[in-house]
């Protein structure tokens, strides 16, 4: 039996949240950096000799446990709010794996945005680029299953071999993506209802955003898909473009020039963010830059949760009319996720609006 109106239905960042997915810092771990696939994706920026002092493993203890503790505050914020709020337990990443063509450990379940896109009532799992992400994805299924079950459609993309050759390499011998499949994580997507914006970097390819295009066409013709080339060169796009409410945007001045901003947010109000305030990190190497502390999580359209650590993105964001709730997550830097990161909406009051017409 299906009902009427699908469980899942998220087209936006920003309209009022209805349903969410919170992650599990539990297992996470750091890769071996000797797969070219696990340094792209975690540490892009650092050369050969900065990748040796990066230790394979488990994330200290202290890390894991405060994390969890963060997360869980966040999902109790979430439930005050009347959002429903699932917290799936993590995978065991302690288990290594194998491809005909390689073997990898396994990585972290903190951060479900990455790897799963929701397109109105459609749930994509992304084909990440990634090796160590290869079955990060299993302790979402039941829930998907049960979305499905319930009226919601469910796709993955086609599983990558994520051979050798799809990496390439740059001057400094730092690894690159190819285009020898379509790869891509999920949050290089920035959905503002009919249009979608995909970033092709290190975490995402052109064949990656050839393959998305083609298969929203079945999900609803109308829907629009704009490469961002030449913004972020690294991973994910949460951190340098931020939707605020219809209108007005939010862009990292570190990344985006004012003469470079995208053409479509051209003419929208353009909240630019602030200088991030320094924090102390558990490890002196991290998967994410200061600028994280942009990743921030639309309750709806007047109302933000914001590291508490920066009090000017906050006075920023009220400047704007946009209440802020300070939260805090205490290795963001370290395990890569910010507030938007570390959450996947499943079911938000938004349709499918055109934003830009």
């Amino acid at each position: 039996m299906t009902s009427a109106v699908p469980p899942v239905n998220s087209w936006d960042e920003f309209t009022p949240l209805k349903e969410i997915i919170v992650g599990d810092a539990t297992h996470a771990r750091i890769p071996r950096m000797s797969d070219p696939s696990a340094w792209l994706a975690c540490y892009p920026t650092m050369t050969p000799d900065e990748l040796r002092q990066v230790e394979a493993g488990e994330f200290p203890k202290r890390v894991v446990e405060e994390s969890n503790e963060d997360l869980e505050q966040l999902a109790e914020t979430l439930r005050g709010l009347g959002v429903t709020t699932h917290r799936p337990p993590a995978v065991d990443h302690s288990r290594s794996f194998a491809s005909p063509y390689w073997e990898a450990d396994g990585y972290i379940s903190y951060c479900p945005r990455d790897i799963t896109l929701v397109v109105g009532s459609t749930v994509i799992e992304a084909p990440s680029p990634m090796r160590s992400r290869y079955f990060e994805i299993f302790n979402l299924r039941p829930l998907f299953q049960r979305y499905m079950l319930e009226g919601a459609s469910w796709i993955a993309a086609p599983r990558p071999q994520l051979k050798d050759e799809l990496y390439e390499w740059d001057e400094e011998g730092r690894p690159l993506l190819g285009e020898a499949e379509p790869v891509f994580d999920a949050a290089n997507v920035l959905r503002v209802g009919r249009d979608l914006f995909y970033q092709v970097s290190r975490s995402g390819n052109e064949m990656g955003l050839k393959w998305l295009r083609s298969t929203l066409r079945m999900v609803d013709p109308t829907l629009r898909v704009h490469p961002l080339r030449d913004v972020y060169g690294y991973t994910h796009i949460d951190s340098t473009i931020a939707v605020l409410r219809p209108g007005l945007v939010m862009l990292n001045p570190a990344r985006i020039a004012e003469d470079e901003v995208p053409e479509a947010f051209r003419d929208w109000d353009i909240l630019w963010c602030p200088e991030p305030e320094p924090t102390e990190t558990a490890l002196p190497y991290t998967l994410s830059e200061t600028w994280i502390c942009m990743n921030l999580l639309m309750v709806n359209p007047e109302l933000a949760i914001v590291d508490g650590d920066q009090p000017a993105l906050a006075k920023a964001l009220e400047s704007k009319g946009i209440s802020v709730l300070p939260h805090r997550l205490r290795h963001q830097r370290v395990l890569g996720g910010g507030f938007h990161c570390v959450t996947l909406d499943i079911s938000r009051e938004g349709g499918l609006e055109d934003y830009f017409g």
